[in-house]
């Protein structure tokens, strides 16, 4: 068993973790130091204002050292929030059972399926200087919500793209705007979005 100081030093630990979006091309990806002590309802919301997402949705965490969401539960919700599985508001990541290089997914919105890889790259003692939630790199834009999933993403950008494409202007009617660049992210404005969480 571990001892007080031990957990306590866990707790006060920073993880690096290594959220992709599985099969996108080029790779969409975000890396963020959060602290251990966090609840996975809260690693939810690093990851929401990290894609400046709105969190309107369904979405489920696949870690083996936990166990599955019952699916009688995920789709059983009594108001216009999705539910939340108990365990997400209990579970900190230092009680996840995670532990440094292991693997684990987050799925967002169960039509569109927004499939993330997650990797526990390190864990780092806290910096007193720094302010957590933190994203430290990034590359690719996040897609748009509600856009039919990666794939219907790609077919959105090839439409913006073309003029002559028969579903260009319904497109920028819904985009409303006549660029969308897949390689634009803003890490200043991710880091200024994660600045409002409170924790």
């Amino acid at each position: 068993m571990a001892s007080k100081s031990g957990v306590e030093s866990v707790e006060r630990s920073i993880w690096q973790l290594h959220i992709s979006l599985k099969h996108s091309d080029p790779p969409i990806w975000r890396r963020v130091l959060v602290p251990a002590s966090i609840t996975l309802e809260t690693l939810d919301g690093v990851i929401q204002l990290s894609l400046n997402w709105d969190n309107s949705h369904l979405h489920e965490f696949r870690i083996k050292t936990l166990p599955n969401p019952d699916p009688d539960d995920v789709f059983e919700s009594d108001g216009f929030e999705p539910p939340i599985d108990a365990y997400e508001t209990e579970v900190t990541l230092a009680e996840s059972g995670l532990k440094r290089g292991n693997k684990f997914q987050y799925i967002y919105d169960f039509g569109d399926d927004w499939l993330h890889d997650i990797k526990v790259e390190k864990m780092l003692e806290r910096d007193p200087e720094m302010k957590y939630p933190v994203c430290i790199e990034a590359a690719g834009a996040a897609p748009p919500e509600d856009c039919g999933g990666l794939w219907g993403y790609y077919d959105m950008l090839e439409a913006i793209a073309d003029p002559e494409h028969p579903e260009h202007e319904d497109y920028l009617e819904w985009w409303g705007d006549n660029t969308l660049d897949p390689d634009a992210v803003d890490v200043d404005a991710i880091n200024e979005r994660l600045s409002r969480m409170k924790l």
